[in-house]
């Protein structure tokens, strides 16, 4: 990618050189925040803070809020808020999957036990809302009550489809929309409220950017679900193959599987019914992916979400903020992990 200039594609650094003072405010909020009355949610909630991440929720953000006018107090806390409903929804996920490892550390429930984490993920969720609160904002609040209603059915209608391979595309989308899409575009709708401008950010540039977020949101979740398959452990944070293992069926693999023959489908259900690649080797797992083209069709799907997306945020006047957004699509698509 080019360099900062006029018309060109901001690189990673020059993205978080824009936002990097106010991420700085954005990760003081989240320690202030996250302190309990209990210890062991305070313990659990600056595990997951040190943990690290991309950070890419609060930055989208914080950018939408650059975008519509200016960074303000209520742009922080809202920018900390959506981090903490992003990682109570992790430790919840990883509840739910059983998960040993999260960004190449021990899983918060693999530490503390299943039990805890979800009550701390629940103190995490209420803390966030608690935060939101303060801005006495009725349409910030129903931004958030709307997202996490729509998390928690992409979450019950995950668990209905576990271990199941007729899995059709529409289901996988439905999911994709409900777990990611919708944070992302509530991210960037609640930066472009919180904007310093009093009315700047109107319905109408509030919906374009959600409509761009939730495109970008659509593509991290493509890429990310081919990169469970494609990825290396050290890289990803997480053993490779984890979704399948989970008994999760995701897009690359539904793909193949369109065109599979009964004997290709019934290696894959071996790996759903025994929750490993024993009987049924991952590699042979992944060559199937490969050769029915899997890989390919999702890179595709992708792209035409990355397009759409540019082509959103293309519709508002070049700036640096505009062309971070833009290069936001970029980096979705190209990154390794």
């Amino acid at each position: 990618m080019g360099l900062g200039r006029l018309g060109q594609t901001l690189t990673a650094r020059e993205i978080f050189e824009l936002v990097k003072k106010d991420l700085e405010r954005v990760e003081r909020e989240i320690s202030l925040e996250s302190v309990a009355s209990v210890d062991a949610v305070t313990t659990i909630s600056r595990y997951l803070q040190d943990g690290g991440g991309k950070r890419l929720r609060p930055i989208l953000v914080l950018l939408a809020s650059q975008l519509v006018g200016g960074v303000s107090d209520g742009t922080i806390r809202m920018a900390a808020v959506v981090e903490m409903i992003h990682a109570a929804t992790l430790v919840h996920d990883d509840v739910i999957d059983i998960a040993k490892t999260r960004r190449g550390r021990p899983s918060s429930n693999a530490i503390w036990g299943n039990h805890t984490c979800v009550l701390a993920g629940d103190w995490l969720y209420m803390q966030a809302f608690q935060v939101a609160l303060r801005e006495r904002n009725f349409h910030v609040l129903d931004v958030l009550i709307a997202l996490t209603q729509m998390m928690v059915e992409g979450e019950l209608l995950q668990l209905e489809r576990i271990g199941k391979i007729e899995i059709s595309e529409a289901d996988y989308m439905e999911l994709v929309d409900r777990k990611t899409a919708s944070l992302f575009s509530a991210c960037a709708r609640l930066g472009a409220v919180m904007g310093t401008i009093p009315g700047a950010a109107s319905e109408a540039l509030e919906t374009r950017l959600g409509e761009f977020a939730w495109n970008l949101g659509i593509a991290f979740q493509l890429v990310d679900d081919m990169l469970d398959f494609t990825s290396h452990e050290k890289v990803l944070g997480k053993p490779v193959g984890s979704d399948l293992r989970e008994g999760k069926v995701t897009l690359p693999l539904i793909y193949a599987l369109e065109e599979a023959t009964p004997e290709e489908r019934l290696l894959v259900g071996t790996v759903l019914t025994d929750g490993n690649y024993d009987r049924a080797p991952f590699a042979e797992i992944l060559r199937l992916i490969q050769q029915r083209h899997g890989f390919d069709r999702v890179r595709e799907r992708a792209q035409s979400f990355t397009e759409r997306a540019r082509a959103i945020i293309s519709e508002f006047p070049d700036s640096p903020n505009q062309r971070a957004m833009s290069a936001l699509t970029e980096l979705v698509t190209e990154r390794d992990h």
